[in-house]
């Protein structure tokens, strides 16, 4: 494991039990995010793949970590075309 200063997971976090993708088709059916303001209101948002959230493949966002990165390569691809 990565030395504690260089992580940003917290100590009391114990995925040891975890199974990976376990829920990924779950996740893409549709996932809602409750967003907490500053002045303390609530807003909850629902994500599916049909609202035009895409979900990147663990191997592809290691390329691609932002919102940003994807769009520019994309971008790029259109000109092309």
């Amino acid at each position: 494991m990565k030395d504690r200063k260089d992580s940003k997971m917290r100590t009391e976090y114990d995925f040891s039990e975890g199974a990976r993708g376990r829920h990924v088709k779950a996740y893409r059916a549709g996932h809602t995010v409750e967003i907490t303001s500053r002045d303390g209101s609530i807003e909850t948002r629902r994500f599916t793949e049909e609202d035009g959230s895409v979900m990147l493949d663990p191997d592809v966002k290691r390329h691609f970590p932002d919102s940003k990165s994807v769009n520019k390569a994309l971008r790029s691809l259109i000109a092309e075309s």
